[in-house]
């Protein structure tokens, strides 16, 4: 992992979370337990605070970011899939963001929902919790079932363990 300073503000990463080695993570970045921060990823914490909180996965190459006053926030148990960019939003409690995905600046995805594949959520945009958003822009079109919610710990749950077993192979056990 590459991981610098920005005037005076450092990665804060806790010891249990996984980043890969070419991942680069700058300033103002909060990382929480059992995180893991996949392959090219970058977290640039250089205009506002980030703060992902425990059991994220955050998948190879993303895109994380920020505007003037508007922090990034992805609470507890979130996925979010292969190349997404996430600039200045709010991600709720074990939402799901598909793949290819764009959030832009306040936005809001609430709990447990689940953003398609390549969607994009406009500024200001607030999706509401437990249902499946998509298209560009993305516009909820169903509620969520159980077979999806879990799908979706199913896939969260991978993230953390294979997270910690890279994390291990890291140090050496």
């Amino acid at each position: 992992m590459l991981s610098y300073p920005y005037e005076g503000k450092e990665p804060n990463i806790d010891a249990t979370a996984y980043v890969s080695e070419n991942a680069v993570i700058t300033g103002d970045v909060t990382i929480y337990e059992n995180v893991s921060i996949w392959y090219h990823t970058v977290i640039r914490g250089d205009v506002a605070p980030t703060i992902i909180e425990k059991d994220v996965n955050i998948q190879d190459q993303s895109l994380l970011h920020q505007s003037p006053n508007l922090p990034l926030h992805i609470q507890e148990g979130v996925t979010v899939g292969h190349q997404c960019m996430l600039h200045s939003c709010i991600i709720e409690k074990d939402a799901l963001i598909g793949m290819g995905s764009t959030i832009l600046d306040g936005a809001k995805i609430g709990e447990e929902a689940f953003i398609g594949a390549g969607s994009l959520v406009t500024p200001g945009t607030s999706i509401p919790p437990r249902v499946l958003a998509l298209g560009r822009p993305a516009r909820v079109v169903r509620d969520l079932t159980e077979e999806d919610f879990a799908e979706m710990k199913r896939i969260r749950n991978s993230y953390v363990k294979k997270g910690q077993y890279y994390k291990r192979m890291q140090q050496g056990l």
